[in-house]
Formats: structure tokens, sequence, C-alpha cells
């Protein structure tokens, strides 16, 4: 089996020469260039498994290195060098598609860490003759436009170290979303480490993410680790990232950015291999404009955005949903849910999302006679259900759909015909609203 190659891009002769002496005995050959014409003729001439480059080249940029590589070479990670502190050209350069970056002076440790998981996305793109890892499998339900478009974005996430923040709203499976970017990507035989934020008491909140030394306080009896070192290799998961008070996103972003961290009670920094992903139900942009979350933490973590759909923009995958849910609850059984009941399902609206169907599924389930779910086993709130027939349903649906239009096009009217702030004005997303306006757009015209 050949051995893996490598192209390092940097004008500085000794620079070059550290990145070769760290690759070569990891078993990896190096082709060097000095600069920008170089970097194209090689990556003409050859397959590389990786890429690191320099910034500023005499002849270019790394960035135009990174977009090549992205464009021609997809199968090949590349990282970026940078200056110590331009945190702005590492966000640029992820948010480009760079796999990683890294911080000069270079810190060997850092270096190895980024060079390994590279080498193992690599590996399971088959550029390499490995075999990819077993993976767990784990997916979203259903099969709508949105969803499917969702899958794709995590594909190209997973393949990368960029940091994620997962915007939805609170039950849409955003750990979900963050558990499959882990599992398909490099740091998949590694732990994957969820924390949710709000529930760690603000007092102890230093200890967990960073550990601490034996001695540092009274009840310190042994070292402990944080749930960063706890989640090296891997990913640590913030949900609820919001929850995190001022002072602790302080030293959140010194973390992330240095990939360092100090345990209580330590004068020694240690580094740290995570890749972060991070979740909110809450608008960070709006609390950032409240300075209730940090401007610079907002921009590290939010360096690609992935919007989940709530439940009412994807309507058509509740039945899916449905039969999801039944057979995790009623292995069994087999559970009838007759035409009434699926009717009212589809027409509420799930303050809760995906894990409010959840939670109505099973406790239907409980309450059934006769293995048949009807609309009184449901117990939704605020609804008369023993009432509930399906002369109302037919004289509800186009009540509904009228007062959607009107809104629909209430809001277009409103924002000068652009779709995009008419979406932003109602709260949904550009494809659900473009969906709905199709659709009252063809039955206006019929």
């Amino acid at each position: 089996m050949s051995k893996p190659l490598c192209l390092i891009i940097d004008d500085e002769p000794d620079i070059l020469n550290l990145l070769a002496m760290t690759l070569e005995p990891m078993g990896i050959e190096c082709c060097r260039a000095n600069n920008f014409v170089e970097a194209q003729t090689f990556l003409n001439s050859h397959k590389f498994n990786l890429c690191l480059t320099d910034m500023k080249l005499p002849d270019g940029n790394g960035l135009d290195i990174i977009d090549i590589i992205v464009k021609d070479y997809p199968n090949t990670p590349v990282a970026m060098l940078t200056a110590h502190g331009s945190m702005e050209i590492a966000i640029k350069a992820l948010k480009a598609g760079a796999f990683d970056f890294i911080s000069k002076p270079l810190d060997i440790k850092n270096l190895r860490n980024i060079i390994s998981s590279a080498l193992q996305l690599s590996e399971e793109e088959g550029i390499l003759s490995y075999s990819k890892p077993l993976i767990k499998k784990i997916d979203l339900i259903g099969q709508s436009q949105v969803m499917q478009d969702v899958r794709d974005k995590i594909k190209k996430l997973a393949r990368t170290q960029t940091p994620v923040y997962i915007k939805g709203e609170s039950g849409t499976g955003k750990e979900i979303v963050a558990k499959m970017i882990h599992a398909n990507g490099p740091r998949a035989k590694q732990s994957f480490v969820p924390v949710n934020c709000g529930a760690i008491p603000q007092e102890l909140m230093e200890n967990e993410f960073f550990g601490h030394k034996k001695g540092s306080f009274t009840s310190a009896n042994l070292d402990k680790k944080g749930l960063f070192q706890i989640a090296t290799g891997g990913t640590l998961f913030l949900d609820e990232v919001a929850e995190l008070p001022l002072s602790m996103q302080v030293k959140l972003l010194r973390a992330i950015q240095e990939k360092t961290i100090r345990p209580v009670g330590s004068n020694k920094e240690i580094t740290i291999d995570v890749r972060v992903l991070s979740a909110t139900h809450h608008d960070l942009a709006e609390l950032v404009k409240t300075g209730k979350f940090r401007q610079d933490l907002f921009y590290r973590i939010n360096v690609i955005e992935l919007y989940i759909p709530p439940l009412r923009e994807r309507t058509e995958d509740i039945p899916c949903l449905i039969e999801h849910f039944l057979k995790k609850f009623a292995p069994d059984r087999e559970i009838d849910i007759s035409p009434s009941t699926m009717k009212t399902l589809k027409h509420h609206f799930f303050v809760g999302n995906v894990r409010e169907l959840e939670n109505i599924l099973e406790r239907a389930i409980t309450f059934c006679e006769n293995d048949k779910i009807t609309v009184d086993d449901l117990q939704l709130s605020g609804r008369k259900n023993a009432q509930h027939n399906e002369t109302e349903d037919e004289l509800l649906d186009p009540l509904l759909n009228e007062i959607e239009k009107e809104t629909l096009f209430n809001a277009l009217s409103q924002s000068k015909n652009n779709k995009t702030k008419a979406a932003r004005l109602l709260g949904i997303s550009i494809g659900a609203f473009r969906y709905r306006f199709d659709k009252y757009k063809k039955q206006k015209n019929n």
C-alpha cells in the first residue's frame, strides 16, 4: 500500500521543513510548494490525500488554493495555516471549505491531531484502500424536500471540522442532526459528548467544562477531566448554548480559538482536539443585539448555520413519523390509526414539533382500545375531541386554507413582493414560503 501524500504550501523554508519533519515520521510523503504556481503544478500531476497551505503566498493566497481544491479535488481535505490570532482569516477559510485551520507558531501536537483526522476522512472517501469504520445508523425521519436538503448539508458538513450552529425550535431534532454530523465524519470512532448548557449550575460550569486538579479546592480529592478532555478526538455538542452566562462565554471562546484549556487549579495549558457543534432554540443573532450573547463567540460557533425546519413546514412527513413511533412504542402490535385521527394530527399545530408528536402517540398507544387510536385517545389540549367528526374537518379545511392564503399574500404585499422578506416576516423558511405560494398561485390560475 502506498504512503499517503501531502501537499504543503508555504514561502517560508523553515515552515516547510518543520511541516515535513512532522509529517514524514507519521508515514506521510510530502511535496513542497513555495508559491501558488508550484502548488497548481503539483495538484495537476499528483493525487493528494491532504493539503496544508499558508494564507499569504508571493503570487496568490491560500483562499484561492482552497477554492481550487474544493472545486476540482473535493476528496482532498485542506487546512489553512494562519498567523496567531487571525481568527477572521481562519473563519473565512472554514467558510470557503477548509477542513480546519492551524495557527502559527505551530503546535506540533495540534498539527498531528489535525493531520490524523484529515487522513481518516481521506481514507473513508476511498483515496486509500482502507475499510470505512462501521457507524451505527442514525437518520432523520421524513422524505420531504426540506429534510432531503438537510441530509445533503449534513453529508457536506461531516467532511469538515467547521463549527456548526444548528438552529431550530425545540423538538425538531437538533441533537440527532449533531450526532449525524459526528457519525458521518472522521471522528466517528471517538466520543460524541452532548451537554445541556442550561442544566449546569453557573458556579460549576468552569469545573464541568475544563476539569480540575487534585487539591484545587476542599473536596477535590482527585484530578477530574472536564467535558473538553472527555470529548478529545471526538465531538462536543453544546445544546442550548444561549444559556451560558457571559463570564463562561469568554472562557469558551478562548478554548475554541486557542484549542487549549486550563483545568481549575492548574498552571499548565492542555491542548485539546475537539470539534464543537452548538444549538439552541433561541435567536442568537437577536441575543447578540441585546448584549446577552457575545458577538465574537457567535461568529466563532456560527461559521456555518444549519436550519432544522419545524414540523409545520413538513407536514407531509407526519404519516411516516407516525409509523416510526408506532413501531418504536408497540413493536409487537398492529396499531390502527383512523382517517379522522390522521387528519387531526396533520392539522394540529405542534408547538413541541416531533418531540410533541412522539409524546402524543406514546400516550395514545397506552389509552387506546382494541389497538385502534381514535381522536379522543390523542388527548389534545384545547380541543373538544368528543364533538370532533369528519364534517367539521371538511368545513375547517377550506377556512384554514383561505386564512393561510390571505396571510401569505398580505406578507408579500408588505414586503413589496420580496419573497425572502415575506418569509422572514412570517417566521418560516423561504422553501416553505415558496411551496405555499406556488400552491395558492396554481389555485388562483385554475
